[in-house]
């Protein structure tokens, strides 16, 4: 095989092994939603968190709510039946919007890491996400939002 044929086979190797990865990514389970607003409280139904496979019920590490009226998503992440925390997903160095990767969220402008409660994990921000305070009433979670 000459030099040029392996470059290009090689490259189209390359842009289907992408292609194909995007689609698998495509296939997980979805972790967006929107919400309710009522008031200033964010509403999401527990039932967002659920997912069923093999005739089990399991439950999403988190979800990433995104609400038009609200200029970044919030990301809800679930530790227990009982416990979630809400995090803005505004990194707190330049404002950039973070991105979720499991159990952290990472600025793509600069690197910044924080962990799922929240609190700033490397820089260079130098403070945590801002938190809202939620609690669980009658099959829904409740998300205030004063002062945002």
């Amino acid at each position: 095989m000459e030099r040029k044929d392996f470059i290009k086979t090689c490259g189209f190797a390359c842009l289907g092994g992408i292609g194909m990865a995007t689609f698998l990514e495509s296939c997980s389970t979805i972790k967006t939603g929107s919400g309710t607003i009522l008031g200033s409280d964010l509403v999401v139904p527990l039932t967002d968190f659920e997912t069923s496979g093999g005739g089990k019920k399991y439950f999403k590490k988190y979800i990433i709510l995104n609400q038009e009226q609200l200029k970044y998503p919030i990301c809800v992440y679930r530790f227990d039946e009982h416990n979630y925390t809400a995090l803005w997903m505004a990194c707190t160095h330049q404002g950039a919007e973070l991105q979720v990767f499991g159990d952290k969220l990472q600025c793509p402008a600069h690197g910044s890491e924080f962990n799922n409660k929240g609190l700033m994990q490397n820089g260079p921000a130098d403070t945590n996400l801002r938190t809202f305070p939620v609690i669980i009433e009658q099959n829904q979670i409740k998300i205030s939002l004063k002062a945002v």
